[in-house]
């Protein structure tokens, strides 16, 4: 006899460990040290109510132990009210059945802090409108198209079928000049930023933007590269700043829309970048955030379609389709790909292939386009109904980066950022004070505001996080 045993994998849901020997001390026999076990199983929480147990003959094949034996047991446990039995259902856990370990004495129930009630934070989509359906169809496409060899060991570039897809798309969607060779999937914009810095393939110091996602900062430093950064205005970052800057040899950009103050980089910063990195042998790494998210102007192209062999194009699904697919890519120049493969495949655990043949096929079936069209004017009339708002309850209060995006700069009083922040936290309001963004060595003046992102709300929700927005927004200036 075992001492332990794991049924036969033809039934499915009812894997199950035993140990036998111990409820051999117990005396009495075979049946016995069977019965002893599965109460232990069950009074100590390892079996959970309603859990299906093997069937007779399974369970006795696996223990070396006559079919009656097993049947006797289930029996006894039954009666005692262990287990139920029903016919077509099988032998489970009886509903009842609860844990019997030694008594505890109460202590107080840690504190938790209270979910917020309205959440205004940036870079979240809406989740609800996830294209479900048109997902799951594409999925069922792309297994039943996928060769046998997708499910075996695959390339560090990523799927070809993925790699075709995104280099025609944005090819025709946002200007980059690009074959699939040049395409590496990767699970993110920060798994990009920590394979290319983490991994040596480039090496600081970092030119970045005045204002930029802390967290991107903080992958850099792990990484231990000192990022330099740019003034920022209305044309976005000062690129004539990067000839300046002597021993940095590459440039983290926003140029569709800077986050987090928004804009376009104007034309002729565009052009000063790429000649400062065909110049001094730099390097323009080009943060598509929100490129396909634009609502009162004309498409702007990307950078990388100026010289792509000095431009790191980074692109991710976060915005567009949602942040749990963890899907992003890096179109790089000639002289990275294998770098990068090299650290990728020592560094990373690579993006799923299911998820990456899916939407191969989302993109090439046309729904990826139809998704972006109808979410951008989604997004487009929450923007609309916030601008209008604010015009009419708080007129003095200005708004800044609405052309773009899935956020806007609230710009507020200076001095009132912190009291601010601090009602909405008392209101539950998730939202971001402008401050945060900021780099801590910037010099351009520091300004107050809050980066209030309308995507995130639920339909149902979105009128009162407005209306709770605007209560805790400073009042006008007395005479104002």
């Amino acid at each position: 006899m075992s001492d332990s045993w794991v049924n036969s994998a033809e039934h499915v849901g009812s894997d199950l460990y035993v140990d036998l020997k111990a409820g051999m001390a117990g005396g009495g026999g075979r049946r016995a040290a069977l019965g002893r076990a599965l109460r232990e199983a069950i009074g100590d929480g390892r079996l959970a109510p309603g859990t299906r147990l093997p069937p007779y003959r399974s369970l006795a094949a696996d223990l070396g132990l006559v079919r009656n034996t097993v049947a006797e047991t289930y029996a006894e446990l039954v009666a005692e009210g262990w287990l139920v039995a029903r016919q077509g259902a099988g032998t489970r856990v009886a509903p009842r059945a609860e844990p019997v370990g030694p008594p505890r004495a109460p202590g107080p129930a840690p504190a938790r802090p209270e979910p917020p009630a309205h959440i205004l934070r940036q870079g979240l989509p809406d989740p609800a409108s996830f294209p479900r359906t048109a997902w799951v169809a594409a999925a069922r496409r792309a297994l039943n198209a996928a060769p046998h060899e997708a499910f075996g060991p695959g390339d560090p570039r990523g799927r070809p079928e993925l790699r075709r897809a995104l280099a025609a798309y944005l090819s025709r969607a946002r200007g980059v000049r690009t074959d699939p060779e040049r395409i590496v999937v990767c699970s993110g914009f920060a798994p990009a930023l920590r394979l290319l810095f983490g991994g040596k393939v480039l090496r600081g110091p970092l030119a970045v933007e005045s204002y930029g996602l802390p967290f991107h900062r903080s992958i850099l430093r792990a990484a231990h590269v000192r990022t330099a950064p740019l003034t920022l205005d209305e044309h976005g970052a000062r690129t004539t700043e990067l000839f300046a800057l002597k021993d940095v040899r590459a440039a983290l950009l926003t140029p569709a829309h800077q986050f987090p103050t928004g804009g376009p980089l104007h034309a002729e910063r565009r052009a000063a970048a790429v000649d400062w990195a065909r110049g001094g042998g730099g390097v323009l790494l080009e943060d598509d955030y929100d490129g396909e998210f634009r609502y009162d102007r004309e498409p702007v192209g990307a950078v990388q379609g100026l010289d792509p062999q000095r431009v790191v194009y980074l692109g991710s699904l976060s915005k567009s389709l949602s942040p749990a697919l963890r899907l992003g890519w890096m179109v790089l120049p000639d002289h990275l790909v294998e770098p990068v493969l090299r650290v990728k495949g020592e560094r990373e655990a690579w993006a799923g292939v299911t998820d990456q043949l899916t939407l191969a096929d989302f993109i090439e079936s046309g729904h990826y386009d139809r998704h972006v069209r109808r979410t951008r004017q989604r997004y487009r009339d929450r923007r609309d109904r916030l601008v209008a708002l604010l015009a009419r309850r708080a007129p003095h209060i200005t708004l800044t980066g609405v052309a773009a995006g899935l956020h806007a700069v609230l710009g507020l009083p200076p001095g009132t950022e912190r009291p601010v922040t601090e009602a909405a936290a008392r209101e539950r309001i998730a939202v971001d004070g402008l401050a945060g963004f900021r780099h801590p060595a910037a010099t351009m003046p520091a300004r107050d505001g809050l980066v209030v992102g309308y995507a995130a709300p639920p339909d149902h929700g979105f009128g009162a996080a407005l209306d709770a927005l605007c209560r805790i927004l400073p009042p006008p200036p007395a005479g104002g």
